[in-house]
């Protein structure tokens, strides 16, 4: 490519062009990767002349996908556990900060490589194995889509509730809700459907613009409910329900895994984005800037507007939607609504059905594309009921997001395991699609990753308890680790990985 350096001696010996930024690609003058089932057109790493993402792209990425209902809300939900406004967002913002590390340390392998999520698993699960996290992530990705989309979709209803009339509200009911709900919820459904089938070039430039319109949106709420309040309400004066001293800690570590649970899935598939970046720098920046900054500000900004709508309506509104029907001006209801519907989908097309799409077609090639692959997360996320997950914060924050971060740190700390401590990061790109090669294993699995996995697994969520968990949890003596589950199952399953992977000869691959 113009401008580039010519590549390294050990890179054309091995059939690799490597950019002397540290980026690699496919030696052109290489055969083509293979044809199989293991190949397409989406799962192909991207010529570094297509890696274009620069430092904002992330950014904005991030804030697209942080401001958002769901994040809107955690500190409501910390809150209701106990908390103070301060504790509240301390632990977000630690809870951030951690998540932050496997974010960056698995973005590497995208920016360096050109590579999706599920084929850099192939270089830690064999070629077959990586279908496991990958199908994981998957399903996730595919719960959080059904959640955001029906918080989407009641954003419609309530909105536009307040400018057709009662009639809007009061429809008749169908499974529990009036059919205009269902009705906004399958209209938000086909908004999404249609942006994500245009592909990732829309993607970005749908965030890039979606970031700062969100910002303002949320700003402009602040605004309106400070001007309503006279200033803010009794909220932020509130003393903590639990203190500093053990009831404060018995709900600290378990919120705090919760919350890391939250952006846990992108830990994972954020090569899914990083494969673009224009330089490891500007996918570090960006994901720095944009991370732990925005949801630590989103939450105080939630925690400030709740506070003013204490004051005006004398118990606190922590739902934004709620909020904005409280307007009287058709305009500002307006513009609340586009604000919700771009912040629903700036976070639900690029977290959860991005990583779904990449997984899926992982899962068959031949069949199954990036676009295919969206239209099947559609209909799971859908199907998966999510109206019932959010409706208790204690399930919320503590089984659903506990749970999820538990088995996805025990992927996480196997792929950090493999690319980081065993490969020092050097992977074979044109092997990760060629069947009974480098990364082949034992008829395409990895029995050392899927072990680790397993064992940091069911070591991090075996003993998860409350919700439809029995009081004493599914394995009483797991107990006492549930409340620590993304930490057990990252630090089991990494340091098992390495155990088992000792003297395989792999660090020299």
């Amino acid at each position: 490519m113009k401008g580039d350096p010519p590549p390294t001696d050990r890179a054309a010996a091995t059939g690799q062009y490597e950019h002397g930024d540290g980026r690699v690609e496919p030696d052109p003058a290489a055969p083509a990767l293979p044809a199989n089932g293991f190949t397409n057109d989406d799962l192909r790493p991207v010529p570094v002349a297509r890696r274009t993402w620069t430092t904002y792209n992330f950014l904005a990425l991030w804030v697209g996908m942080a401001h958002n209902i769901p994040s809107w809300t955690l500190a409501s939900g910390l809150v209701a556990l106990g908390m103070d406004w301060k504790q509240a967002v301390l632990t977000i913002a630690l809870a951030n900060l951690v998540v932050l590390i496997p974010m960056l340390l698995t973005g590497h392998a995208g920016t360096k490589y050109g590579i999706p999520f599920p084929v850099f698993a192939r270089a830690s699960f064999g070629l077959r194995g990586a279908n496991l996290p990958a199908l994981l992530r998957a399903a996730v990705a595919c719960a959080w889509f059904g959640i955001q989309t029906w918080i989407g979709g009641e954003g419609i209803f309530l909105l536009a509730g307040k400018l057709l009339g009662e009639s809007w509200r009061t429809a008749a009911e169908l499974g529990g809700h009036p059919w205009t709900q269902w009705l906004s919820f399958l209209l938000f459904w086909l908004i999404e459907m249609a942006v994500i089938a245009r592909g990732m070039e829309t993607l970005r430039r749908f965030e890039n613009w979606a970031a700062p319109f969100v910002i303002v949106g949320a700003l402009a709420l602040l605004a309106w409910i400070t001007v309503k309040a006279g200033g803010f309400g009794p909220l932020l004066d509130q003393p903590s329900r639990l203190g500093w001293g053990g009831d404060f800690w018995k709900v600290f570590f378990p919120a705090l895994m919760g919350m890391i649970g939250f952006w846990s899935t992108l830990s994972l598939n954020i090569p899914d984005f990083t494969r673009f970046g224009g330089s490891q720098r500007a996918q570090i920046r960006g994901q720095a800037l944009g991370l732990p900054t925005t949801m630590t500000l989103f939450a105080l900004l939630s925690v400030l507007v709740t506070s003013g709508s204490q004051a005006v309506y004398g118990e606190p509104v922590w739902d934004p939607i709620a909020l904005a029907a409280k307007m009287e001006s058709p305009v500002g209801i307006l513009f609340a609504l586009l604000t919700v519907l771009v912040a629903t989908l700036s976070v639900n097309i690029a977290a959860n059905v991005v990583s779904p799409a990449y997984d899926l077609a992982n899962l068959l090639p031949r069949l199954i594309t990036f676009r295919t692959g969206a239209l099947i997360t559609g209909v799971i996320g859908i199907a998966l009921f999510p109206w019932k997950l959010i409706s208790d914060p204690h399930v919320y924050i503590f089984t659903w997001l506990g749970l999820v971060g538990g088995l996805l740190g025990a992927v996480a700390g196997v792929l950090i395991a493999d690319y980081w401590a065993l490969r020092r990061t050097r992977l074979l790109p044109a092997e990760l699609y060629r069947p009974h090669g480098a990364y082949w294993y034992t008829a395409g699995w990895n029995w050392r990753a899927v072990a680790a996995l397993a064992t940091g697994g069911v070591l991090a969520v075996g003993g998860s308890y409350g919700g439809p968990f029995p009081v004493d949890g599914l394995l009483p003596a797991l107990k006492p680790l549930a409340d620590y589950g993304w930490a057990v199952g990252f630090a089991t399953s990494f340091a098992l990985y390495l155990v088992l992977s000792r003297g395989t000869g792999r660090r020299r691959r």
